[in-house]
């Protein structure tokens, strides 16, 4: 008696963080994700996609796979050699292949619509690439009902619903169905007001728990907070950042708490969720896009090097790839990797228990080029070595 195929439903939205690299923070609302386009802002989530699909491909004659047409799975599904059951019978040209995504194109109803129908056509797991509004619309779907998993693509990425990076997705979601992984654990969908993220206030909210298949090297872990021990720690790291810094050189001071202190002790105001660039310790742009810090890079302003300063994310352990992607490959590239400076507490660190540091830029080769061991600027007059693995 033949077995029955596990089910696996693949939603994309083609335009999640696409406002990252053009420092937009996001694309929620019509009108932002205009102005993301405007300012050649081009689609992320089908690419990161792509990778998790390369890696289920190993398995894809052991599953049938579900999705949604056009960028929204199935364009993707095929190029990567799947046979795909295309829902959503209201579209012209749904299993045709003909459909492709225009800026505007899918709402937050489109990924709600094609859960539920993934939930009512009974699928094993929902494999989803986005950020955190994503997540918010696969759980008003579907709840708890079904096991799903994010493929993190956009900017705000703070629920503990995604794989830490998209090949690891793909790798959790095909020992998952092969029956490899067997143990699924609650995981806190989160999210951000975009409005008050760009004006530099953080207020996250937690709506609710889905379920989502465990390994604990696959799947990232919620951001966690800064404490009132710390600020001592983080006082030091602002006070020997600045007390280093080089005539004529470029400091681009990534987003973060652990960051904030270096600006308000020069006396500049700071974009707590974004990218500022600092050159003889006054204010050169603030909340840059990856444009402008390509162009500082080339020598403009009398630019002699840069440096980038960056922290991890707390609970997480990234340091490129996660509310920061106006570091994009070309940016870290030409910066290069032994200007780059990581700061963080020790509270920070210790969150990890032990766990290496991450980066998911979204470019294979670049992310095994920053692995290694790294000086993290810890205190004042401290640095411990920690590895980005």
């Amino acid at each position: 008696m033949p077995v029955s195929k596990k089910k696996l439903g693949l939603i994309i939205n083609p335009i999640a963080g696409m406002g990252g690299r053009v420092g937009l923070k996001g694309t929620d609302g019509a009108d932002i994700l205009r102005r993301a386009v405007e300012l050649g802002a081009r689609p992320e989530a089908p690419k990161r996609a792509m990778a998790a699909l390369e890696v289920l491909s190993s398995i894809k004659h052991e599953i049938d796979l579900l999705t949604y047409p056009g960028d929204m799975g199935e364009n993707q599904a095929r190029a990567v050699g799947f046979s795909t059951v295309v829902l959503d019978a209201r579209a012209d040209d749904a299993g045709n292949g003909n459909r492709v995504w225009e800026p505007g194109y899918t709402t937050p109803q489109d990924t709600e619509r094609a859960a539920r129908e993934m939930l009512q056509a009974g699928v094993d797991l929902i494999l989803f690439a986005g950020g955190d509004g994503t997540a918010r619309n696969i759980y008003n779907a579907v709840g708890d009902k079904v096991p799903v998993l994010g493929i993190p693509a956009g900017v705000k990425i703070h629920s503990s619903v995604f794989a830490t990076s998209p090949k690891d997705a793909g790798q959790l979601a095909a020992r998952f169905l092969t029956g490899e992984v067997q143990v699924i654990k609650d995981a806190e969908v989160m999210d951000l007001d975009e409005h008050a993220f760009r004006e530099g206030r953080v207020t996250a909210r937690l709506y609710g728990y889905v379920r989502v298949p465990y390994e604990e090297q696959l799947v990232q872990n919620l951001k966690s907070g800064s404490t009132e021990s710390e600020l001592a720690a983080l006082d030091g790291i602002a006070d020997r950042i600045i007390e280093d810094m080089e005539p004529d050189v470029a400091y681009i001071i990534g987003p973060g708490t652990t960051t904030r202190p270096i600006m308000e002790k020069l006396g500049l105001e700071a974009t707590l969720l974004g990218v500022d660039v600092v050159l003889n310790k006054q204010l050169l742009v603030a909340d840059a896009n990856e444009e402008q810090l390509l162009r500082i890079l080339h020598g403009e302003d009398g630019v002699k090097g840069a440096k980038i300063i960056v922290t991890i994310i707390g609970g997480q352990g990234y340091v490129f790839g996660r509310g920061n992607q106006q570091l994009s490959p070309e940016v870290i590239r030409k910066v290069g990797k032994d200007n780059i400076r990581i700061v963080a507490t020790r509270a920070k660190l210790n969150a990890l228990n032990r766990r290496p540091l991450l980066v998911d830029t979204g470019d294979d080769e670049l992310n095994q080029m920053l692995k290694g061991y790294y000086h993290i600027l810890v205190s004042y007059d401290r640095e411990v070595m920690y590895k980005i693995g």
